[in-house]
């Protein structure tokens, strides 16, 4: 089981954290929603729940909640930068299909 960064998802969970002045890591997570099923919650931690598990990754935490765990692991997420957007974007090798926006997965 694991949740894994790209080179540029860990810079800039590291910088973001550095800006923000406090956190540990990359809280990554799902709910139910879109026309797929799930969506991605992505948020940056102050603090680590009991029943969270914890990964790191290239000197980044990653905190998962053990529900969301089955539907993500194994999933790299990466940071992208296209002209003027830029986001998070996941690869996850559980799903079985996307909506056409790529807001939402099935697993």
């Amino acid at each position: 089981m694991a949740i894994t960064l790209t080179d540029s998802a860990a810079e800039r969970v590291r910088s973001y954290l550095e800006k923000r002045g406090k956190g540990i890591g990359l809280r990554l997570g799902v709910t139910l929603t879109g026309c797929s099923g799930y969506s991605y919650v992505i948020n940056y931690a102050d603090k680590v729940e009991v029943s969270d598990l914890v990964f790191e990754d290239k000197g980044i935490k990653v905190i998962v909640d053990p529900d969301a765990l089955k539907l993500i692991d194994g999933t790299e997420v990466d940071f992208v930068k296209n002209g003027l957007n830029e986001a998070f974007s996941f690869r996850n090798p559980n799903i079985s299909g996307e909506c056409g926006c790529g807001e939402s997965f099935t697993v």
